[in-house]
């Protein structure tokens, strides 16, 4: 008689436990599967945040190639400077003792 006893504790305590282990993960998933649409939600607002930026900068940069495209043509050379005398040419070294 203690045999069985001590077998359908056994059973039982292993059966309880799976059947604990079982619930906690159901309970897992409603939860997760609850937070989904809103975690999608998230992800979409930031990938069109993202993508926002990526548009901002690409037309600030495809403005600023517009405008040098578009700026004066220098198709004449100015004139180059002329050469300034060097303060060493015109000054007279010490002569020597």
């Amino acid at each position: 008689m203690a045999v069985l006893l001590a077998t359908g504790v056994l059973v039982g305590g292993v059966m309880g436990a799976a059947y604990a282990r079982a619930r906690r993960g159901w309970r897992d998933y409603q939860v997760t599967k609850d937070s989904v649409p809103g975690l999608r939600r998230a992800a979409w607002l930031l990938i069109r945040l993202a993508a926002t930026k990526v548009g901002v900068v690409a037309l600030l940069l495809v403005g600023a190639v517009a405008y040098a495209a578009v700026g004066p043509d220098h198709e004449q050379a100015e004139p180059a400077p002329s050469p300034s005398p060097s303060s060493s040419a015109t000054h007279d070294a010490p002569k020597g003792r």
